[in-house]
């Protein structure tokens, strides 16, 4: 079994995050009421919303649980970089759903991401994704600054993405016969 490559286990869960890596924190407003909230809750933490945005996933487990092997894919041939991960942490609550995977050995980067839907006493449901990372392989640390905007830019299509789940969701529901 690979071993986790940083010692700051657990810190995207409710933080603060640790020194010394790059932070990133993003939240897209995702939907409104208890039903866009499970929705989401689903589609993040049994990884459909990954896979809709395009990243080939392989778990060792249906849904996120404490434990389970994550393998994220993304890129296309040569220029396709695999992210093997470990679920630190997943919460099923009232108001919160989500997980949060920790990098593998064979990981370009080193720490933690967290993706976690959140129902406000509004109703207001958010996606928020928050990690903590640095390079780890040398070409990690080659793309050096790069690395920063893709990562939110990914965070922001995985926004968007788990947005339109709901939504087709929401139409499902609300459609005349159901």
């Amino acid at each position: 079994m690979s071993t986790l490559t940083y010692p700051e286990v657990g810190a995207t869960r409710l933080g603060p995050l640790p020194d010394g890596y790059h932070h990133l924190h993003h939240r897209t407003r995702i939907g409104h009421g208890r039903a866009d909230f499970e929705a989401a809750g689903a589609a993040i933490t049994e990884f459909r919303m990954h896979r809709r945005s395009g990243a080939h996933v392989e778990a060792s487990a249906p849904r996120a649980e404490a434990g389970t092997s994550v393998r994220v894919a993304l890129g296309v041939g040569p220029l396709r970089f695999t992210a093997p991960c470990r679920v630190i942490w997943a919460e099923y609550g009232p108001g919160r759903i989500g997980f949060a995977y920790g990098t593998l050995t064979r990981h370009p980067e080193c720490g933690e991401e967290c993706f976690v839907a959140e129902l406000a006493e509004d109703g207001t449901v958010s996606f928020r994704v928050m990690a903590f990372s640095r390079p780890l392989r040398w070409y990690a640390r080659l793309a050096g600054p790069l690395v920063p905007p893709v990562q939110l830019w990914y965070a922001r299509r995985l926004g968007r993405t788990l947005r339109r789940i709901v939504a087709e969701q929401r139409a499902e529901r609300e459609r005349p016969g159901r």
